[in-house]
């Protein structure tokens, strides 16, 4: 592993697929068939990254957590057009992958079609940020000025707009920051990130098992309307959690069209009970055209989901493992929110006033992608041109 000849290539690539599905090193390391002693001095070498480039692959292939959804819905008895139509693939391509990865004695395996797929991808290219010294130079300059290497990405766009030698995405200055085998950047530079780690750290925490929760209704089956942003009423939600011993958190929810927000007020606990509780008593003051659905992660504080659902007529859609971008409009708000929840506080002390008020100044904050109009003003507008805007009849 990470290196070591005496280690197949099969082995390495299956305890990375491990630690990305969500395993911790322990598990992962049990999974590969190799000792965690080993495991552990591998993902520590790797600054806990996985330097296999072929297991990160996205977009044209199939992932590993598609490989699984296959594998559940097959096994359902589903066919290869509705499996195609549910991860929004080619019948073709399923096809393929059911032949690929089966065997008469036990079927189709999701590890078994990754391996295949994964031999049959060229090799490792030499990464760019290790080539290409003018871009280097100009991501450690912006890195020590504590940017962000989702802003960096972004920025260099705008700032050599004609030049596509300048242009590098957040995920490759990860990879060089963590993965020193990648080439290109120091380790140090890791201290100007926010969070000044020198490793990646694990999704999940030792012991900690997250199992699925009963009657999901995955993203893939989420309108094409919420996509688009087209039509407001399908909102993103997630939690933002307090200090250990206060048990506190707030619940953040964000209409994808507007980027309006609301906020739960959840001072003590944020079980599933008081997050079903407080998400009903906001959802029901919407207006129906706004009640449309509502996009989540796989946390257990969404166990009673069909009870809101019952409650409120809003349709709940989960978003696949470790897939926060799945939540992007989400994850930027909590961001700012943090502003004025810092971690590690005791969120019990903001009152339900508090929380409306902070909700409040956020949808009156001019917007770029609204022409500078606010959230509240966009919103507003949809709802007083229904059927041009909101496809309400």
């Amino acid at each position: 592993m990470g290196g070591r000849p005496s280690v197949p290539i099969d082995v390495i690539r299956v305890f990375w697929l491990g630690v990305r599905a969500g395993l911790v090193i322990e598990e992962a390391a049990s999974v590969a068939g190799v000792s965690v002693t080993h495991a552990r001095s591998v993902f520590r070498e790797a600054g806990g990254v996985n330097p296999i480039p072929a297991a990160l692959v996205k977009g044209r292939y199939l992932s590993f957590l598609e490989r699984e959804e296959i594998l559940d819905l097959h096994a359902r008895g589903r066919g290869v057009r509705s499996i195609a139509r549910t991860l929004n693939r080619s019948p073709g391509t399923i096809s393929r992958e059911l032949a690929r990865g089966s065997s008469r004695r036990l079927g189709y395996r999701p590890s078994v079609g990754q391996h295949k797929a994964n031999g049959a991808r060229r090799g490792p290219r030499q990464a760019k940020l290790a080539v290409n010294g003018r871009l280097r130079g100009e991501v450690q300059r912006r890195l020590r000025l504590h940017e962000s290497p989702e802003q960096i990405a972004g920025r260099l766009r705008i700032d050599f707009p004609d030049d596509e030698e300048m242009r590098v995405s957040a995920e490759t200055i990860y990879q060089s920051l963590y993965v020193q085998s990648r080439g290109g950047l120091s380790r140090e530079l890791t201290t100007h990130l926010r969070t000044g780690r020198s490793m990646r750290k694990t999704r999940r925490k030792e012991g900690e098992r997250r199992g699925k929760i009963a009657g999901m209704i995955m993203i893939s089956e989420r309108p094409a309307e919420a996509d688009d942003r087209a039509v407001p009423g399908h909102w993103e939600g997630d939690l933002i959690i307090g200090s250990v011993a206060s048990a506190s958190a707030i619940g953040t929810l964000v209409e994808r069209t507007t980027g309006f927000v609301m906020l739960l007020h959840l001072p003590h606990n944020h079980t599933a009970l008081a997050v079903q509780e407080a998400m009903v008593t906001k959802i029901t003051e919407l207006p129906e055209q706004l009640k449309r659905s509502l996009t989540w992660d796989q946390g257990v504080e969404m166990t009673n989901h069909l009870k809101i659902t019952e409650a409120t007529g809003l349709d709940i859609y989960f978003c696949d493992p470790h897939s926060p971008w799945q939540r992007g409009s989400n994850e930027n708000t909590n961001g700012l929110l943090r502003q004025y929840f810092p971690k590690g506080t005791d969120l019990s002390v903001h009152g339900e006033g508090i929380l409306d008020n902070v909700a409040a100044e956020l949808n009156n904050r001019p917007r770029k992608r609204h022409g500078w109009a606010t959230p509240a003003e966009v919103l507003n507008k949809l709802l007083s041109k229904p059927h041009e805007n909101t496809g309400v009849a």
